[in-house]
């Protein structure tokens, strides 16, 4: 059977519509912004240099803008950075789908493409303007969300010391529950998206860990006992000693959830459910707020340097983690590239290699969920394996609100009633999964 047709903004009204229509020029309203506003900075570090690289870049992204919202052609990169051919030829690539004297525009090609292109421009548009080449558009949102989450970083700091202080005396059912527990948190600590806020606070104010009962409810899909059953599995039946175990996660959002990820992570060592594990992260900056490695150290920096004890222990613990090696970071370009998932065996065998290596690899957020998918129109009953197509490098799990309108796995009629009672449920972050394919 034929996957069906991608998501695009050529169905008006549609979700992909109206944020190529309304999210994608704000967005790039608050980056023209957001230069214009450091315009005394790059003076001083660059002097007449730096002033005239932003009016370069203000002159590039307003241009962008107009693109979008005239639904001009996608234009080729002219960067010449390591991707730019790929991303030449991905556009080739479009002009074969369409018919002839049809070009690749922003509201008729896939969402997904036209989505993940508009923040390489971004990029591209910076690596023109030099000496400002370098700069985060949206490292300003990142730390602001960072630091209005501080009450709810604290309250999971707290928690993660505790079990760790306790780790010895859970019961194999109380280590369940504790990763169960944290699992939740990884999800609904994915609501802090500031791609779908357009960039506006969406911080986390309160502790998750006192609303997961009553969140429990909006998980669709609850895959966490097979989550726990991957894990726990690890005894070698014949000497009784522990395997060692490799966890991959790739990251979406800095901020509150990527602490959510590390105390996860940190919490995979302490219940021996990991031995290692792998983070995986932008290598430029992508959708508003994802994690680079800039972002990565920064996090990790800033709790050791903070003033709240058990803060500043998670800081020093997760920087020990990283020089023992049983954190790993790695960053690759595919991930800020347009393809979907199942064509990583193909365009970047080194890394589809390297997650064949792992045990689990957990899938972090939204835009992570539509390249696993492809971003397509599936039936919301259709198996998650097979929305997968031929992407299965090892068990995988993803773990997502949802703010896109793709979904599958669901159980017969639960699509159809919340849409009949909750017309923006797939879009609106109130939902979200915890999804498994173990298939190989």
């Amino acid at each position: 059977m034929d996957p069906p047709c991608s998501l695009s903004a050529r169905f008006e009204g549609s979700f992909a519509y109206l944020t190529i229509r309304d999210r994608l020029p704000q967005i790039l309203t608050k980056v023209i912004d957001t230069v214009h506003r450091n315009k005394n900075k790059f003076f001083e570090d660059n002097g007449e240099e730096g002033v005239e690289a932003e009016k370069k870049a203000l002159s590039f992204f307003s241009k962008l803008r107009n693109e979008i919202q005239t639904d001009k052609p996608v234009l080729p990169l002219t960067d010449n950075q390591s991707d730019t051919e790929l991303w030449n030829q991905y556009l080739d690539y479009q002009k074969t789908l369409l018919n002839k004297g049809e070009t690749p525009s922003w509201f008729k090609s896939p969402w997904l493409y036209v989505e993940c292109y508009m923040y390489r421009r971004i990029q591209e548009g910076l690596v023109l303007s030099p000496p400002i080449s370098e700069y985060d558009v949206f490292r300003e949102g990142k730390t602001e969300s960072f630091f209005q989450s501080q009450p709810a970083i604290i309250a999971l700091c707290t928690y993660l010391q505790e079990l760790k202080n306790n780790v010895a005396n859970l019961s194999e059912n109380q280590k369940k529950e504790e990763l169960s527990k944290l699992l939740q948190v990884c999800l609904w600590g994915n609501k802090c998206d500031l791609s779908i806020s357009g960039g506006l606070d969406n911080s986390q104010k309160f502790s998750i860990l006192s609303s997961l009962e009553s969140f429990m409810p909006f998980i669709l899909v609850n895959d966490m006992e097979s989550v726990w059953a991957v894990l726990s599995g690890s005894k070698n039946l014949e000497s009784g000693k522990e395997l060692m175990k490799r966890v991959d996660i790739v990251l979406d959002n800095a901020g509150f959830e990527l602490i959510t990820d590390f105390v996860l992570a940190d919490a995979l060592l302490s219940l021996r459910l990991a031995s290692e594990v792998h983070f995986h992260a932008k290598c430029m900056p992508w959708f508003v707020s994802d994690t680079t490695k800039h972002d990565f150290n920064w996090t990790i920096k800033h709790l050791q340097a903070a003033n709240h004890k058990w803060m500043s222990k998670c800081g020093v613990n997760w920087k020990e983690n990283l020089q023992r090696s049983c954190w790993i970071y790695h960053e690759h370009l595919f991930w800020t590239l347009p393809h979907e998932f199942c064509m990583m065996a193909q365009t970047a065998p080194d890394l589809y290699s390297e997650l064949q290596k792992s045990d689990l690899v957990i899938f972090k957020g939204d835009l992570n969920y539509r390249k696993l998918t492809g971003d397509r129109k599936w039936e919301f009953t259709v198996p998650f394996f097979q929305a997968l197509t031929t992407f299965h490098p090892a068990p995988l799990c993803s773990i997502r609100t949802l703010k896109a309108d793709v979904q599958v796995g669901l159980k017969p009629g639960v699509g159809e009633q919340l849409s009949s009672n909750e017309p923006d449920w797939m879009i609106s972050g109130k939902y979200g999964v915890v999804q498994l394919s173990t298939s190989v």
